[in-house]
């Protein structure tokens, strides 16, 4: 079995206290410093501390050592572990280090050299750019990802899964009195992704107009739609958004974009038609509510750089209310 150790370091000019709240953050509801919703969000079955146990994406493990603002470590369910620890340097700086040390087996042993450890590079490095971000505001050297990167977040991409046309999608339901056929797709909502469901009407390319729009406290619904002599037919984008605390952050994991559509056929022909296209209509709703849902999370707004504009947001408020 071959050992590997791969480490990676930032110095970061904060306090050691400073870093050390954000790391206590991980995982967390409001977690500054994991690179979502370009990678999946690392999630456990109770708050941050030994005992939970959870991951991100396909990747496992369990907390087996949490010294709060200091250091946590994760156990493999095969053995190995990483762990990320917060050193002081001075009164104004410290170092985060993040070290995996693992033992590969199998088809690991290739796996790691040809994909895996690119990945973890870069949703390592992506980390401390969060790091350095929300605790100082900007990133000296941010990461970049290279193209073979890319391929492998595009291919590890998340697909959508089949779900029935979701209550809340009352434009949707309504649209007609009678309903031929009817579908929806569903991705979920990481943080940092747009609430505003007007930002996903790009999943149809903007081809065809809107036919009514509805708002919620915990998220909205836009249709859109076409109608023809053969059918008519609405397709619904739902954004369900996770709950909002008094201080703005996120409260809970349950967000999530749907896209529905309903059909009407109005004679033989519009039957016969639809009974050709609903045979490639499934392929091509899940390609472009994918399509759309990656590229809205690459251009969406880092873990650090929406601690640090929720930072200065706060701080404003305060300036504000102060006597």
């Amino acid at each position: 079995m071959r050992p590997v150790r791969d480490v990676h370091t930032r110095t970061v000019q904060a306090p050691a206290a400073t870093v050390g709240a954000l790391l206590d953050r991980l995982a967390g509801d409001d977690d500054p410093l994991f690179p979502v919703p370009v990678w999946p969000a690392m999630r456990f079955d109770r708050p941050l501390g030994v005992g939970a146990t959870g991951g991100h994406g396909f990747v496992r493990y369990r907390v087996t050592a949490y010294e709060p603002g200091r250091r946590v470590r994760f156990d493999f369910p095969e053995g190995g572990h990483h762990a990320v620890e917060v050193t002081p340097l001075d009164a104004g700086g410290c170092r985060v280090t993040h070290v995996l040390e693992n033992r590969l087996r199998g088809a690991k042993r290739v796996a790691w050299p040809l994909a895996v450890y690119w990945m973890h590079a870069t949703v390592v490095e992506e980390m401390l750019d969060n790091v350095e971000r929300a605790a100082t505001g900007t990133v000296r050297a941010p990461v970049r990802r290279s193209r073979w990167v890319r391929l492998l977040n595009r291919l590890l991409w998340e697909r959508p899964v089949a779900v029935p046309v979701p209550p809340a999608a009352r434009l949707a339901r309504t649209a007609f009195a009678r309903t031929d056929f009817q579908d929806a797709w569903q991705l979920p909502l990481p943080p940092g992704m747009p609430c505003d469901p007007a930002a996903w009407k790009g999943v149809l390319r903007g081809a065809f107009p809107e036919k009514g729009r509805a708002t919620a406290a915990d998220g909205g619904e836009i249709l859109l739609g076409q109608d023809a002599r053969h059918l008519d037919f609405r397709a619904s984008l739902l954004v369900e958004s996770p709950a909002v605390g008094a201080d703005g952050r996120t409260v809970g994991h349950g967000g999530r974009v749907t896209l529905s559509t309903v059909v009407r056929t109005h004679h033989t022909g519009g039957r016969l038609y639809f009974a050709v296209v609903r045979r490639v209509h499934p392929v091509l709703a899940r390609a472009m509510l994918r399509r759309t849902h990656r590229r809205l999370a690459l251009a969406a707004p880092s873990a650090g750089e929406r601690e640090s504009a929720a930072r200065a947001a706060r701080a404003g408020y305060r300036h504000r209310t102060r006597p």
